[in-house]
């Protein structure tokens, strides 16, 4: 896997989301209430702690787990929740390492169609349908994985020209729309609640 990435838009940290599969998926892990700038230059952060120049499976598994919460926790934070986050992280590592030989491509190589490899994906610790999905799009409009069917599978995520989500993001612009698209929908999702918790007028 080698692919020019702007998830992060950091140079050094994109440039590792583009060549290793597992800092893409743990990327995509760490993607939740914070930034997906943030959440991507988290693997990059957690290598550079780790004194790598790439993550390890085999070695995130096996590490203490309280040394690995103070690496995520050391300032600036990995994450917003980098106690349970470091959790969650080696808990993926250590599936890997038991299902997939510790490599991340394994997860996808040999899957048959779009709709096995969302299945294995969904399977991931941390991952949920919404998660498995952005991440089979990612690795179908940028990173070349595309067995059949993919698109379908990754639900509206697939479609092409949209703006929904990390694997839509190809720059600053794309970034952009992602977010406002974000936004929208978080409004939507808030004005709904809103309109349900309120019950019919009288």
């Amino acid at each position: 896997m080698d692919a020019t990435l702007h998830l992060s838009q950091q140079p050094e940290a994109d440039a590792l989301l583009g060549r290793s599969p597992l800092a893409a998926m743990v990327g995509m892990l760490l993607d939740q209430q914070v930034t997906m700038e943030k959440a991507f230059a988290g693997p990059y952060t957690i290598a550079r702690r780790m004194g790598a120049e790439d993550l390890d499976a085999d070695e995130i598994a096996s590490y203490d787990p309280e040394a690995f919460a103070a690496l995520l926790a050391e300032k600036p934070a990995v994450h917003r929740y980098p106690g349970s986050m470091a959790g969650r992280v080696q808990q993926l590592c250590q599936y890997l390492v038991a299902h997939y030989g510790g490599s991340a491509s394994a997860v996808w190589e040999d899957a048959a169609s779009g709709r096995e490899l969302r299945r294995r994906l969904e399977e991931l610790p941390g991952y949920g349908k919404q998660k498995a999905q952005i991440f089979l799009a990612l690795l179908g409009k940028q990173l070349g994985v595309r067995p059949e069917g993919w698109r379908e599978a990754a639900g509206p995520y697939g479609e092409e020209g949209a703006h929904r989500s990390a694997a839509d993001i190809t720059g600053p612009e794309s970034l952009a729309k992602v977010r406002a698209h974000k936004q929208e929908m978080k409004a939507a999702a808030k004005a709904a609640k809103a309109a349900k918790t309120a019950g019919p007028a009288e």
